[in-house]
């Protein structure tokens, strides 16, 4: 009989803290069930396999970024939201460094509820370019422009990455400014973002 208090949310919820303590990679069923304090083969009583585990990690990590990100560019826009997303999405993959690499893989193509997920996080994202002149798909090509540029950041950052000197602060602002500028001088004729 399954623990007490124990349910699926409850192990997923688990699996993500301890994904951000000790990483994605190094997450393991076992050491998930040392963790809440039962046998591993209780475990499979909950979730079906490790897999299963890190798609509830992720769906739970698309959820709660998405999430920070619409509250931090509630009421923003132009190069003011473009902001409020860059530092919300940064202090999100900071802080959540496991869930975030269970996040980062698009569906797969039969999973309609991640795949809903996945949509659900890039509305965000539009909304917040909506203010530019993008035309035809450079709108996708700007979420995907963006999202690299974030995502590669904050991964070098939380890895330790940066180790000179300088300010990150300022160079993360250096690069948000960057992109903001190329967003506002976005036109049909230069043929949109490189």
């Amino acid at each position: 009989m399954p623990r007490a208090g124990l349910a699926p949310a409850t192990v997923v919820a688990a699996g993500a803290a301890l994904a951000d303590e000790v990483g994605l990679a190094h997450l393991t069923m076992n050491l998930l069930a040392r963790r809440i304090g039962v046998r591993p083969p209780s475990l499979y009583k909950h979730v079906e396999s490790l897999q299963s585990l890190y798609r509830g990690i992720a769906l739970q990590g698309k959820r709660e970024l998405r999430e920070a990100l619409t509250r931090a560019t509630a009421g923003q826009t132009g190069g003011t939201a473009v902001h409020a997303f860059a530092a919300a999405y940064r202090r999100w993959v900071l802080e959540h460094p496991g869930r975030y690499a269970a996040t980062v893989r698009a569906p797969a193509a039969h999973d309609e509820e991640d795949r809903r997920s996945s949509e659900e996080g890039l509305r965000v994202l539009l909304d917040v370019l909506a203010d530019f002149p993008l035309h035809d798909g450079h709108a996708i090509h700007a979420t995907r422009t963006l999202r690299s540029a974030l995502h590669g950041f904050a991964s070098l950052e939380s890895a330790g990455g940066f180790g000179l000197a300088e300010d990150v602060d300022r160079s993360f602002r250096f690069l948000v400014d960057t992109l903001v500028t190329v967003l506002q001088t976005d036109r049909p004729d230069r043929g949109g973002p490189a």
